[in-house]
């Protein structure tokens, strides 16, 4: 199997470096000093899942790669836009495209049923080109659980969690999606094939869209933030906000919103991922975790005051620390 890995930072090294040392033809495509470190040292994976080296091909441009048989985005999610055009040379004509990105997916309403079937969402997708150069027949849905990160060019850390939740957009279990899961499982990870991943990344963004940006603003942990009781009232509402959103557009959440927070307390001392990109003086997800979000709620006429707020909020800070 060919895979290439667009954005091998620290999710997209940890899949790389995992399917390398079960044998699959992997390609990472990273730059910088990452890159020189991988080409002369190869990758380093420590942590949760053990302590290994491997040695997969690496390089910054794609034609150097050619057509792939997957090839797994794990970029942030404000640098996705930007690599549509990239992509070309990895792509076959039967070449799967995972999206391993936090956020509302802009393919989301790729085949739905009823008004919004193939709708597109402007936040997430400025220019229309990653619908119409990379497309949306070929995208797996990925949601991500697992941290990482990467502490030395060419060294990735595994923190925590191993599973990628994988399906696709019509809810099959399609060949190329279970041979995708196979070979994520053969390399040490939990990886089911969903036959609604609509739901499981709004579960995961439910939290995403009150967390990340009170994150931001606050500075607080996710313990801070659940367990003081002003902090988790605005969370909560922010979330009912999303809920609705979400009901609106014909998903149901698994749980409560309550048990939701609680789950998010229970991950303890965590700085999310935006506080990090904040302190480290990277640019921020805001619009695919924050703005996409508000927008659909105007899309499907459910008020978001509170989601509206925050994001204004954010914008603001982003902006004065140029990280937009």
């Amino acid at each position: 199997m060919k895979v290439a890995i667009y954005g091998a930072g620290a999710i997209g090294g940890l899949i790389g470096g995992h399917l390398a040392r079960t044998g699959q033809d992997v390609t990472l495509i990273a730059r910088g000093p990452h890159l020189a470190a991988l080409k002369e040292k190869g990758l380093h994976i420590h942590g949760l899942s053990g302590d290994f080296t491997v040695h997969p091909k690496a390089t910054e441009h794609a034609i150097e790669a050619g057509p792939q048989d997957f090839v797994i985005v794990a970029l942030k999610a404000n640098a996705v836009p930007g690599i549509a055009d990239k992509l070309a040379p990895l792509l076959g004509p039967n070449t799967g495209v995972v999206m391993a990105v936090n956020g509302m997916p802009w393919w989301y309403f790729y085949g739905a049923e009823g008004v919004l079937k193939d709708a597109r969402i402007p936040a997430v997708d400025p220019e229309g080109k990653l619908w119409d150069l990379v497309g949306p027949q070929r995208v797996i849905g990925c949601v991500v659980y697992p941290a990482a990160e990467v502490v030395a060019p060419g060294e990735i850390k595994h923190v925590e969690n191993d599973r990628f939740s994988l399906g696709e957009a019509s809810g099959e279990k399609t060949e190329r999606v279970q041979a995708l899961s196979a070979a994520f499982f053969a390399a040490g990870f939990k990886a089911p094939v969903k036959t609604d991943i609509r739901t499981e990344i709004w579960v995961k963004l439910w939290g995403n869209v009150a967390f990340n940006p009170l994150s931001a603003l606050t500075g607080g942990t996710l313990a801070r933030i659940c367990s003081d009781p002003d902090t988790r009232a605005v969370a909560k509402a922010i979330m009912g906000e999303a809920e609705a959103i979400a009901n609106a557009l014909g998903v149901k959440m698994p749980i409560d919103v309550e048990k939701r927070i609680n789950g998010a307390a229970g991950v303890g001392e965590h700085k999310t991922s935006m506080l990090q990109d904040i302190e480290r003086g990277r640019p921020i997800e805001l619009e695919a975790i924050v703005g996409a979000v508000r927008d659909l709620g105007r899309l499907v006429h459910v008020p978001t005051p509170m989601i509206n707020t925050i994001y204004a909020l954010v914008k603001q800070k982003a902006g004065l620390l140029e990280l937009l």
